[in-house]
């Protein structure tokens, strides 16, 4: 029976479940309905989980070197209007006293404003 049902869009295993209209990952525990299309589309989170998106407010919540340059964005420095983009780094913005530049979701933290 578990030939028929598709892999968990979540960890991609294969040991997927049916429980009434639901599928059910049982090593990651992730609920989906079967008919519902996955849209592959990448969530980025920030150090602490929260969903980001185009426009968001976030805090910097380590100092980091800035690559070829002997700056360095500080603690608590705020970037607002981030611009979401597929890489390495994965948020595009302009820091205040440095400029645009990359940064990674795992060093920021989303503000609310």
């Amino acid at each position: 029976m578990t030939d028929t049902l598709p892999p968990c869009p979540e960890c991609a295993s294969t040991l997927t479940y049916q429980t009434d209209a639901l599928l059910i990952c049982p090593e990651c525990g992730h609920e989906w309905s079967p008919g519902a299309e996955s849209d592959n589309v990448e969530v980025v989170r920030d150090s602490v989980g929260n969903v980001l998106a185009d426009g968001d407010t976030v805090t910097v919540i380590k100092d980091l070197k800035v690559k070829g340059s002997s700056s360095t964005v500080k603690v608590g420095t705020k970037v607002r209007g981030i611009r979401l983009v597929d890489g390495d780094h994965d948020i595009d913005c302009k820091v205040p006293g440095i400029g645009q530049m990359g940064l990674k979701s795992q060093f920021v933290k989303k503000v609310s404003d």
